[in-house]
């Protein structure tokens, strides 16, 4: 019975991937003048990063809560495909402002500023770091299935696959699209039969196993106390978290699609396999009769031996450490394309040659530097690694979901944006991220100190780089001044002066007198300065300070040298929905109280027909 529905799968994969490979641009297609990607080819090739979770995950939260790992990994699942919907609605901004790739470093550089999201870029590289490092450990963990291999010969045998997957990078041979298909076909294979063979195998044991990992999760999440609930549901979350590393690649690669729409479509991919074989595997491998101590390394691989004998776990073992040492090259690429981008935005040019085979090899050796400085610090431990590598994870998450809300709270929908996500539920899940990550970092002390130290590290060269090589230094040295302003309207003979703020799109209406100066403010980061139409239009930048307190600073000055004019100060009539952007609700607010701080100032809030016909037209 177990060969005959065995053959039928292996004929309908057969069927169904001979069908896939002759549909044309399965995985790739030409349009405009380059090569894109389709969301398949990015889905599989994010899929091969997440799938290498599954050797190792299942053991690590097993060790931690124990049968509960085969409730929460499901439940984690579910939570990450909520985290997967904000990311792709953080990948049509990001498409909306020009800013194709880069991931959680370029969405944190559009909200927060240059130097906050070097935290970001700290934050992805020890993800990467960690990639490699635990990756390579797991595949000669995995490897040594069958073999007895002491502990320096398992270290130099790590050291030795993160310094060859770097000479092959450094030689210009990556993986592609078609070649991680193939890989992809393969893992198929081994994985659903394995599956199929673990559903084949359960017995009354792994049905009670089961059973009473649901019953003990009942009762840790309902003790009487709602603090204690929360705490038990954070602390199991946070030690399953890292089965769905690898879920924000695919924003990271961005930029290899035509649209935010092929994200949403890989997003979707990745919740219908991985998302759902992760839970089923990790529930049929901690449900079976193991010893998970003794089979920490190797736990997928002696359960595959245990299932269908030595040839087959043989089989998941070559599996394993062939498409975690894929995971390897991963981080290596991952990583030089971030470094590329951050070393291009802040003139690193030296860093970024390239070599006769067009590899940043610099970058790789850099990088396979760091991987063994951080093997050597935690002499191979996958324990270890672990815990760094869901702290460094979750603050990605932190960092992404806490932009998202700062993003929406300041802009709404007003840009035109269709796909959006319920923020209550965004605040939920940054307040369930922070949670873990708080969690974590209180557990796991050395941990911590390891992952802090390497953040801390990247993050001081961040601020030095931040402050002397800023992009928007230029943008800012464009623009113009309080003090020019000021000079400006002294120099009229009229009484009367008028301030008017208007947006950038609202600049062309104004009116060409010596009394009048209008105020565009500007992000330097979004867009750049805009266009100066007259002689009495006035760019300032906004920077570290709010919008408010850059208003009530210029008018404290024109209030101190223009006391004796009388002097009107006007502003557009806010259009926005106050629900959707609730900045502008404060912001309205806090105009309410410019009265009584400046008696002697006439203020207006004017509706123009025009300026409003102008800017929606511009944003169409």
């Amino acid at each position: 019975m177990k060969f005959l529905i065995l053959s039928l799968l292996n004929v309908g994969l057969f069927a169904t991937f001979f069908y896939l490979l002759r549909k044309p641009n399965l995985l790739s297609y030409h349009r405009g003048g380059r090569l894109w990607l389709t969301f398949l080819a990015v889905g599989v090739i994010t899929l091969m990063d997440e799938f290498t979770s599954i050797f190792y995950v299942p053991a690590e939260a097993y060790r931690f809560i124990g049968l509960n790992a085969i409730i929460f990994i499901a439940i984690t699942s579910l939570l990450v495909r909520f985290i997967s919907t904000r990311l792709t609605e953080i990948a049509e901004i990001l498409e909306r402002h020009d800013l194709i790739g880069g991931g959680v470093y370029s969405f944190s550089y559009l909200v927060l500023g240059p130097m906050v999201s070097f935290v970001a870029v700290a934050s992805i590289m020890v993800d990467y770091i960690l990639t490699a490092c635990i990756s390579a450990v797991s595949a000669v963990s995995n490897a040594a299935s069958f073999f007895s291999i002491s502990q320096p010969t398992i270290l130099v045998m790590v050291l030795g696959i993160i310094w060859a997957v770097a000479a092959l990078n450094i030689l210009g041979i990556k993986e592609n699209a078609r070649f991680t298909f193939m890989i992809f076909i393969g893992a198929a294979f081994i994985l659903l039969n394995l599956v199929t063979s673990g559903l084949l195998h359960v017995d009354a044991w792994s049905l009670g196993q089961i059973k009473m990992a649901a019953q003990q999760t009942a009762r840790t999440v309902t003790t009487g106390s709602i603090m204690h609930n929360y705490g038990n549901f954070i602390s199991s979350t946070a030690f399953c978290i890292l089965a769905y590393s690898g879920v924000e690649s695919v924003l990271q690669t961005a930029g290899l699609l035509r649209s935010w729409k092929e994200i949403k479509k890989a997003y979707w991919f990745l919740a219908l396999t991985v998302g759902l074989m992760t839970p089923l595997v990790s529930a049929l491998v901690l449900s079976s009769r193991i010893d998970f101590k003794a089979h920490e390394g190797d736990l997928i691989t002696y359960y595959a031996t245990q299932l269908n004998g030595v040839p087959f776990g043989m089989a998941v073992a070559t599996l394993a450490s062939f498409t975690l040492t894929l995971a390897v090259n991963t981080a290596y690429v991952a990583s030089s394309e971030l470094m590329e981008r951050v070393a291009h935005r802040y003139g690193f040019h030296w860093l970024i040659a390239t070599n006769r085979r067009q590899s940043l090899y610099r970058i790789h050796i850099c990088s396979a530097s760091f991987f063994s400085i951080i093997i050597f610090l935690t002499m191979g431990s996958q324990a270890e690694l672990a815990n760094m590598y869901a702290l460094g994870l979750l603050a990605s998450f932190c960092i992404n979901m806490g932009c998202l809300i700062l993003y929406r709270y300041f802009m709404g929908k007003s840009e035109g944006i269709t796909y959006s996500t319920n923020r209550l539920v965004t605040l939920i899940l940054f307040i369930i991220l922070v949670s873990c990550f708080v969690f974590l970092a209180i557990d796991k002390p050395r941990a911590t100190m390891l992952w802090a130290t390497v953040t801390g590290v990247m993050l001081l060269l961040g601020f030095i780089i931040s402050k002397k090589r800023s992009p928007e230094l230029k943008e800012i040295e464009q623009g113009e001044t309080e003090m020019e302003m000021l000079l400006y309207l002294a120099e009229s003979e009229q009484e009367d002066l008028h301030l008017f703020f208007r947006r950038s799109t609202e600049t062309d209406q104004a009116q060409y007198k010596d009394n009048e100066a209008y105020i565009t403010f500007y992000s330097p980061r979004v867009g750049g300065i805009p266009p100066k139409l007259a002689p009495n239009h006035f760019r300032l930048p906004l920077t570290k300070i709010s919008l408010y307190h850059r208003l009530v600073g210029i008018l404290r000055v024109m209030e101190y040298e223009m006391g004796d004019r009388k002097v009107t100060v006007h502003f557009g009539w806010p259009l926005s929905s106050w629900l959707d952007r609730m900045s502008i609700g404060v912001m309205v607010f806090n105009l309410m109280k410019l009265p009584r701080l400046f008696p002697k100032f006439h203020f207006e809030i004017q509706y123009n027909e025009n300026l409003s016909a102008f800017r929606s037209k511009k944003q169409t």
